[in-house]
């Protein structure tokens, strides 16, 4: 019996904690839900009476830490109503204590910009990081300055997990 208990306990042990590593990884690679109540602009030229409140709605279906789909609206520096679809490629990844930070680029279309495509769709590619902890985080995108079309700006999105 005592020779069972040596063989079963270290066997047991390491299943139970191979389960658990498993049980982690299955959590990580979930599916996951964002909210975000629109963003914080701060603009480059600050002499131009620009927005920095863009408020709105957006989500993002985080379908693996690298691939990210989002879409929204808010109100953009120009006090117009703005409409984005986008996939987000973060391939760089950082874990420090409760936070993980992801480092990529959001591609996709936006609309609402009177000076570019008359309002109208254009696709656009913004650098961008997340720092996500387990229920909040924020993205950070870097908007260029495009002349007479976008004024460029660094926006913070706050954002909620909420699945």
């Amino acid at each position: 019996m005592k020779l069972l208990i040596r063989v079963l306990g270290p066997a047991c042990a390491a299943l139970i904690a191979a389960n658990g590593r498993a049980q982690e990884a299955l959590h990580e690679r979930s599916v996951q839900v964002w909210l975000n109540p629109g963003a914080l602009s701060y603009h480059f030229d600050r002499d131009k009476d620009l927005r920095g409140m863009n408020t709105g709605v957006g989500a993002e279906l985080m379908l693996a830490e690298d691939h990210v789909l989002a879409a929204g609206t808010f109100i953009n520096s120009g006090r117009k109503r703005s409409h984005y679809g986008a996939y987000v490629w973060r391939p760089l990844h950082w874990q420090f204590t409760d936070a993980k930070v992801h480092v990529g680029v959001a591609v996709g279309g936006f609309d609402g910009y009177p000076n570019y495509h008359r309002g109208g769709w254009f696709p656009a590619a913004l650098p961008m990081f997340a720092i996500e902890g387990d229920r909040i985080g924020v993205n950070v995108f870097f908007v260029p300055t495009i002349a007479n079309r976008t004024n460029g700006a660094i926006s913070f999105q706050f954002k909620l997990r909420v699945w």
